[in-house]
């Protein structure tokens, strides 16, 4: 009977410290997914765009609603542009399978290799975890001053 009570002792101590041992997600694997979402513009890869975006995306910017279709098809506009993203001031939530942050964007652009511009947006965006990945399903951009 002592053996048994001992087993059922290390038993249930085994399975309450298994359940203790979640991982909680990185505010790292948000960022991750927002510089991927600006390295798809900036090197016009559209498919990485989409790949860490879910299929209801929406970007406010400007007085203006997008979705990755239209936001795609306005850069194709675009004459040849060279495009750097700068991101500072993070602040970041995460709650299991919803995340959330606001960081400030700096973007230097040049427009065939003559025309320099610079703009400085505040920006928030969320994110949901989906088959154990995080998308990013809504962009709000406004011009900083």
């Amino acid at each position: 009977m002592k053996t048994q009570s001992i087993f059922l002792i290390i038993l249930i101590g085994l399975m309450i410290s298994c359940q203790q041992n979640t991982t909680k997600d990185s505010p790292e694997e948000l960022k991750q997914v927002l510089n991927d979402y600006f390295d798809g513009i900036k090197n016009m890869d559209f498919n990485k765009m989409k790949d860490v975006t879910t299929d209801d995306f929406t970007l406010y910017e400007v007085g203006k609603v997008w979705n990755n279709d239209s936001l795609i098809n306005f850069i194709k506009t675009f004459p040849p542009y060279k495009i750097d993203y700068k991101f500072d001031n993070f602040n970041i939530q995460i709650d299991n399978s919803i995340g959330y942050m606001y960081y400030f964007n700096h973007a230097d652009m040049v427009i065939n290799d003559t025309i320099n511009m610079v703009f400085d947006w505040i920006e928030c965006a969320t994110f949901v975890k989906k088959d154990n990945e995080w998308k990013m399903n809504f962009l709000h951009s406004s011009v900083r001053k």
